[in-house]
């Protein structure tokens, strides 16, 4: 495998930091569904990549094999499952329960690439994992206390975090095959095309929505989509499922902070302490699981 043009741990902190205005910026589109949102977010983002794929990558699509073919259109359709789940949970729940649950993806890694990829963990990661479970039951019993409704969407973005651990379960196969670009494309247009299906079936109305929500709908293409998602994906090619997830452990911070400021949440004690056990779980778990990830930075030759 060829290394890196840059550090991809950068990559993962970038990310990171553009994906926390993703629930932010999903509260404020508060007249759209959620799939709607979700479907113009990724919609949005392949007409953009359109235009560069049909000039530099169109040869590549010949070249992609059934299975990664199938791999990649998995990997879209459970994106799509993911956002669904994730987007309508903000609905019911506040910013910062949400995100902090959807941030436990790193748990269902744990669990796929011991399954699936025969990967092992020491002591150490199954005992951060059970210190973030029970942060995340304090979330949720403290959501329960608040609202019966706040628990369901606790529990939806519990399922968001399943969705997306599938997603790059796949992803990480496939991208060791196919350049960014191309895997991004399709995985963007299948999760698009679900999202399209699954709106026309649920009858949810495409237009006549507020200006405001059509700039939201971009920004959100832009920010979390490209910044994000399409970094993390850049980043599966030298880096595991566990170590792109551990990375995203710090999301919940970042989009706590942007809610308090933009929409005005404040966060109770169960969701301040809750949230901080599940951070330091997973930081646990990073460094327990650091070791098993290195990467070789490409370094500039010396001239003789």
């Amino acid at each position: 495998m060829r290394r890196p043009p840059f550090n991809p741990y950068i990559a993962v902190v970038i990310g990171v930091i553009t994906v926390s205005s993703s629930a932010v910026l999903v509260k404020l589109a508060d007249s759209a569904p959620s799939a709607i949102i979700a479907n113009y977010r990724l919609l949005f983002a392949v007409i953009m990549m359109l235009p560069v794929v049909l000039l530099k990558y169109r040869h590549e699509f010949r070249l992609i094999s059934r299975q990664d073919w199938i791999l990649s259109i998995l990997a879209g359709v459970f994106l799509a499952v993911h956002f669904i789940l994730w987007f309508e949970s903000l609905n019911y729940t506040s910013v910062a329960s949400s995100v902090v649950l959807v941030t436990l993806q790193p748990i269902f890694a744990f669990l796929g690439t011991y399954f699936f990829f025969k990967e092992r963990f020491s002591s150490g990661a199954i005992i951060s994992m059970i210190i973030a479970l029970f942060g995340s039951f304090l979330i949720s019993w403290g959501d329960f206390q608040l609202s019966g409704m706040a628990l369901f969407g606790d529990i939806l973005a519990l399922f968001g975090a399943i969705a997306i651990t599938v997603y790059f379960l796949f992803g990480q196969r496939v991208r060791k095959n196919l350049s960014l670009m191309t895997y991004t494309f399709v995985v963007y247009g299948a999760s698009s095309v679900t999202l399209i299906i699954y709106n026309m079936v649920q009858s949810n109305p495409f237009f006549g929505y507020p200006a405001d929500h059509w700039w939201i709908f971009l920004a959100l293409a832009i920010f979390p989509t490209f910044f994000g998602h399409t970094l993390f994906n850049w980043a599966l090619k030298w880096l595991s499922t566990s170590t792109i997830s551990m990375g995203i452990v710090f999301e919940p911070v970042g989009a706590s902070i942007l809610a308090y400021f933009i929409l005005g949440e404040v966060v109770t004690w169960t969701q301040l302490l809750g949230g901080s056990i599940v951070i330091f779980g997973l930081c646990l778990f990073i460094l327990s699981t650091s070791r098993k990830t290195k990467v070789t930075i490409a370094q500039k030759e010396r001239k003789n």
